[in-house]
C-alpha cells in the first residue's frame, strides 16, 4: 500500500524547538502536532484560499470548481503575473 505521508522541508532550529515544545505540551508526537497545526492554519486561510480561486477562475473563464480542479491536480500552473494579480488584490482587502 502506497504512504500517504509527505515531507516537509526542514523548518529551522527555532521552529523545530517550538514544535517541540508544543507537542509535549499536547503529549503528542512532532508529527502529529505538526499535522495538527497544518491543518488548523488551512482553515484559518480558507476564505483567503477561495477568494484567490475565484479571482483565477474569473479571470480565465471557468467555474471556481473547475479552477480548483486545475490547482488541485496541477494542470494549471500559477504564473509569475497570476502571483503578481493574487498580491495585489490581498493587499486591496487587507
Amino acid at each position: 500500500m502506497a504512504s500517504k505521508r509527505f515531507q516537509v522541508s526542514w523548518l529551522g532550529e527555532y521552529y523545530m524547538d517550538c514544535l517541540e515544545v508544543e507537542a509535549a505540551l499536547k503529549d503528542k508526537t512532532r508529527a502529529v502536532e505538526a499535522a495538527n497545526l497544518l491543518c488548523l492554519m488551512l482553515d484559518q486561510e480558507e476564505e483567503k484560499r477561495r477568494r484567490k480561486v475565484q479571482y483565477l477562475a474569473d479571470k480565465r473563464g471557468v467555474t471556481f470548481n473547475e479552477m480548483w480542479h486545475q490547482l488541485r491536480t496541477g494542470t494549471y500552473k500559477i504564473t509569475d503575473e497570476d502571483i503578481e494579480d493574487l498580491k495585489k488584490t490581498q493587499e486591496e482587502e487587507d
